[in-house]
Parts: C-alpha cells; structure tokens; sequence
C-alpha cells in the first residue's frame, strides 16, 4: 500500500509538529519553525513533506528547493547555513516489528523522492540524515551514493559526577581550574547572538569563511519555543569570554556552535562542556552530540569527554553528465 505524501502550508506548523512530536527520530532541525527560518536565509523553497498511511501521519521529510540557473537542485538540510542534520524521521508504533518499520521507511523515501521528482524534476540532491535514522538503505535502492560521516556522542547514562570522572585526566583538571575563574549560565537571545559573532570574527582572523550571522541566530531563536536553543554564557567578573548554542530535542542535546579557543590561563572550552553535560543530564536528556568527529584535530579534542562514535551518513544523486554541478552543490552543502 503506497503512502499518499502531502506538502504542507506554512500555516498547517502544528500539524507537522505533532507528527514530529511522536518520533524518536526527530532533531531541532526538523521543528517547523527552524526549517521556515532556514528557507528564509537560504533563498530556498521550503517543502515539508508528511506521509499518511490513510489517515495516521507515518513520517515527515523536509526538502528545499534552489535554483542554479537552468539546475533545480533539492536538498534537506539547505546548504550553507551549518544545519547538521535534517532528511527523513519515520513514525514508528510501539511496539512495531523490526521488518514492519523498514517497509515503512522504504515508503516513506520512495514516496517522497517520487513527488520531488514529479514536481521539481532535480537534477542534484542532497540529503544528510541524523544519527537518530540509521537506516540508508532505501537512497542506495534509490541509485544515490552513499558518504558515511561521523560524530561523537556522550550518553548520559549516570549521575553527572560518574559522567565527569569518564572524561580524560586533562578534561578533569581543566574543568576545575576553569571553574574557580569562570561562572557559565544559561540566557538568552543577546547571548546567541554574542556567541556567534565571537565564532565569526575568530574565523576572521584565521581568513576563513563562516556563514551563519548574529541575524540568521536570533531569528532562530526566536522562532523556536523556549528551550530548543539554549544558549550558553561563560563569564569571567562578569565578562563574557566564551560560550556554546545548544539545540536540545527534549531527548538529545546538540553542541551546535560556540566555544571559541580563548588565550586565557585556563580551558573555558572544557567548562561549558562540562557544564552543558551536567545540566542535560540533569533533565533526565539521554544523550550529547559533540556534533562532528571528522576532522582529525577536532576528533582529538572531542575524544576526551569519553564519547561513543556514532554515524550518520551523506547521500547524493545527479543527472548523468552532471558532474560539475553535483561538485559545485556538494561544496555548498
């Protein structure tokens, strides 16, 4: 039985959250709201994608459109904007069999690859699922290629002091030498906007690009509801020195951006770290995504918080004689 797949209006938002709302699957990235704030900043058409199976919501899969040109390229999540994750979440009964779930999610993806192709007709697309949607199977069915990737993720799993003696000694001594000097709170939306800037102009002075701006940050913000960007203040007499951007899920929380190597006597870095952990921990969350663990000089740093590696995966396909525009939106993406 095919799954009948309906693009959502931009008024039906508490449709798709509810939906969003009964999978395990989901990330921030997948609310409504920041994928209406990621269209926006990306120049992109956003498409939300929900799957009846009659009239029961089995799963969700966001896409956005750009146009290159004479090139329509499909792509979830939107490039250029940092967005970890997004691709397609499955609605999963309780209790529903292994076999029953991989039929569905098969569906779900040939569904909605079918209505994109019948709409859009992309020469290029882009899909980046979540650690959370481990099973590619159905894009490699599809003809796409398939790019594994990585991130390091601490489950949490004991009371945060058993947490905090997992990590590396080195971790262990920066976090007390940092909290004797530092206080780390969290706040609010002048805060995501001082973090990300301190982001930017450290790339500035490393001649490197970075896309995201104060703007795009506080707009998120203040689109989500509260606590699913949670913004992290290190401060030193009152000071701010450092921070992070968490993104939290109400299951998982998300190192999204921030913490900026300081040249000061001792490791903010490590102290908001610590501090993020404990308080999501402390909310009963099970797990933190350090988000990323493929470069090799930041898989070093991560390793010493006692991750466990987890991954998720990149996935493309092009039109045939398309390779320098598959190579152009890859960089993008």
């Amino acid at each position: 039985m095919a799954l009948e797949i309906t693009e959502l209006a931009r008024n039906e938002a508490a449709t798709w959250n509810d939906a969003l709302g009964r999978t395990r699957e989901r990330t921030p990235f997948h609310r409504f709201e920041a994928l209406e704030v990621f269209a926006d900043y990306a120049g992109a058409e956003l498409h939300p994608l929900l799957a009846y199976k009659g009239n029961e919501p089995v799963g969700l899969f966001p896409f956005f459109t750009l146009q290159k040109g004479p090139i329509t390229a499909a792509f979830s999540p939107p490039p250029e904007l940092k967005v970890s994750y997004l691709g397609p979440v499955v609605i999963a009964q309780p209790g529903m069999k292994p076999h029953s779930t991989e039929k569905r999610r098969r569906r779900l993806v040939d569904g909605c690859l079918d209505w994109l192709d019948t709409e859009y007709d992309p020469e290029y697309v882009h899909v980046r699922t979540a650690m959370s949607s481990p099973d590619v199977r159905p894009f490699g069915w599809a003809t796409f290629d398939e790019t594994p990737r990585f991130t390091y993720v601490v489950d949490l799993d004991a009371e945060p002091d058993s947490l905090r003696d997992r990590f590396s000694r080195d971790a262990r001594s920066n976090v007390r030498d940092a909290a004797e000097a530092c206080t780390v709170e969290e706040s609010g939306a002048e805060t995501a906007r001082r973090v990300i800037t301190q982001v930017q102009n450290r790339h500035e002075e490393q001649d490197l690009d970075f896309p995201l701006s104060a703007d795009f940050v506080g707009d998120l913000y203040g689109a989500l509801p509260e606590g699913y960007l949670r913004p992290y203040a290190c401060r030193v007499a009152g000071e701010f020195v450092g921070g992070s951007l968490i993104l939290d899920d109400g299951e998982r929380v998300y190192n999204w951006q921030g913490t900026v190597k300081q040249d000061l006597d001792y490791d903010v870095n490590d102290l908001l770290h610590w501090e993020v952990l404990r308080a999501a921990a402390e909310r009963g969350h099970s797990a933190y995504d350090l988000v990323g663990a493929n470069d090799p000089r930041l898989s070093r740093y991560k390793s010493k918080f006692a991750p466990t590696l987890r991954t998720y995966h990149s996935l493309e396909r092009s039109s045939t004689g398309l390779g320098t525009a598959a190579r152009l939106y890859r960089q993008l993406s």
